[in-house]
């Protein structure tokens, strides 16, 4: 059976999250995603699109989430972070 068939255990999350966290490390300064986001998210609301509570709402779980994510890794340098992503990721491999 290849993996892509195999049904997902409780034991897969930790490594996916890994790699997640791993590659956004790549992707830029995740320290500042949630000012990113809110800077976006203000504009839009000045739009008529903005004009709409189940977007607000959408909008207010993605920054809570972003700054849950800082906030949990902000202990950490992110030498620190990358070297766990880094030895972590090649034992779920």
């Amino acid at each position: 059976m290849t993996k892509e068939n195999q049904k997902p255990t409780h034991r897969d999350v930790v490594p996916s999250v890994i790699n997640f966290l791993s590659d956004e490390l790549f992707e830029g300064d995740y320290k500042e995603q949630p000012m990113y986001l809110q800077e976006i998210f203000e504009l839009l609301m000045h739009t008529e699109f903005g004009d709409d509570i189940n977007l607000r709402q959408k909008i207010l779980s993605c920054l809570r989430t972003s700054r849950n994510l800082v906030e949990t890794l902000s202990p950490f340098s992110e030498k620190q972070i990358y070297k766990a992503c880094s030895s972590n990721r090649k034992l779920s491999q």
